[in-house]
């Protein structure tokens, strides 16, 4: 590994939450996932997050009360610095309602034997690849011989970027000096990225807003890709519960779930608010960005998604897609495509496990979807959420 661009703590970080997806490494955690639910079968509701636009959906339920509303009690949600403590939190019982990389379920269910599984998605899209504005990188094929950042492995956003990259005859590589064919692909902390970026460590970065935002407003990044643009309406973070609220006290999780679901359709149509509520602004401190970084996500100029098309950063405007957008329904084919590109996907640690995974059995056995389907209902459908009704679509991946 560059020393330069792991630092201790984030080499410490990647090494922990690596140990945390397999089975040994996640032992003396479900031990106390164990000890937690038997003490306090009717915990109230404990969010765990990052402070990344990912989070909105729980942090508005609890702006707004509606968790409250509904009956529950609830404590603020903690945010936490990294994957690796949010991780640690959930499959110790520290929390029970958390947003997680889409991939990071699979490592949790499969190779930490981590009994919890996926209730709700609570966006869509959502992230970008920013590339240095000093580098005449123009498109996915300029990027040969240079170093790219992701915020962990199991992330979709290393298997967007990964695609990406095959597309282009580009091989993805994660040790030594990358050739001209090659692209290196190191993790770091999503906050650490934009000065990586800027001191010249780093050509570019993919990763959740605002970050990708938040240097663009520093003018020290420019867009190349939105993620969006090129898996349709994919997922990034996903809701996950223990199985032990799933089935022990599913009127519980049903509320919980009605609560995200209608903060979701609400931020649909309150994005300069959601803005505001997430801000350091805002009063509620939940998350440490400015209110003008948030709203370049949330709700961009009218004109943005025409400068990107001119830009090359949208190829598919017929799409329509949002910078991010919310919708929370999981849909089985997106589970099937994920494990397959998993199974293709370079990472670092032991992923023996995926070679055995189904990705139809997956799709049926770590997704509990009866809780958001009555959640949608009550809203009176998916055109809550622009879409037309109905639960499976088709995955549309156009690099």
């Amino acid at each position: 590994m560059n020393d330069k661009l792991h630092p201790d703590f984030s080499r410490r970080e990647i090494l922990k939450l690596s140990a945390l997806f397999t089975a040994a490494g996640a032992l003396p955690l479900l031990d106390a996932l164990g000890r937690a639910v038997a003490a306090e079968p009717d915990a109230p509701v404990r969010v765990g997050y990052l402070p990344i636009t990912d989070a909105a959906p729980f942090l508005v339920a609890h702006h707004r009360g509606l968790w409250t509303r509904a009956g529950l009690q609830v404590e603020r949600p903690r945010l936490f610095r990294s994957w690796a403590q949010l991780v640690e939190a959930f499959i110790s019982g520290q929390v029970n309602v958390v947003h997680m990389l889409s991939p990071m379920t699979v490592y949790a269910r499969y190779g930490s034997r981590s009994p919890s599984r996926v209730v709700a998605w609570n966006h869509i899209d959502g992230s970008a690849i920013g590339v240095a504005v000093r580098d005449p990188i123009r498109d996915i094929a300029d990027l040969g011989g240079r170093t790219l950042a992701v915020p962990f492995w199991y992330s979709v956003h290393n298997i967007i970027l990964q695609v990406l990259l095959r597309k282009h005859g580009l091989e993805p590589v994660l040790r030594g000096e990358p050739g001209a064919r090659q692209v290196r692909l190191v993790v770091l902390a999503p906050s650490d990225m934009v000065p990586a970026l800027a001191s010249g460590r780093i050509a570019g970065y993919i990763v959740a807003e605002p970050f990708v935002a938040l240097g663009e407003l520093r003018q020290v990044a420019r867009v190349l890709r939105l993620t969006g643009d090129v898996w349709k309406n994919h997922a990034c973070c996903v809701v996950q519960m223990h199985d032990a609220d799933i089935d022990g006290r599913p009127d519980w999780v049903q509320k919980v779930v009605d609560g995200i679901t209608e903060a979701e359709a609400w931020s649909r149509g309150h994005r300069a608010e959601v803005a505001h509520i997430l801000s350091r602004e805002g009063g509620a401190n939940y998350t440490p960005h400015e209110h003008d970084t948030l709203l370049k996500v949330l709700d961009p100029p009218a004109d943005e998604a025409q400068r990107y098309a001119r830009e090359g950063a949208i190829r598919h405007p017929q799409w329509q897609s949002r910078r991010i957008d919310f919708q929370p329904y999981p849909y089985p084919s997106y589970t099937k495509k994920l494990v397959e590109l998993l199974k293709q996907t370079v990472v670092e640690g032991d992923s023996s496990f995926l070679a055995g995974l189904d990705p139809a059995f997956v799709a049926g056995d770590l997704v509990e979807d009866r809780f958001v389907r009555a959640s949608i209902g009550k809203l009176g459908g998916m055109a809550a959420f622009g879409l037309p009704d109905g639960f499976s679509r088709e995955e549309i991946i156009a690099p």
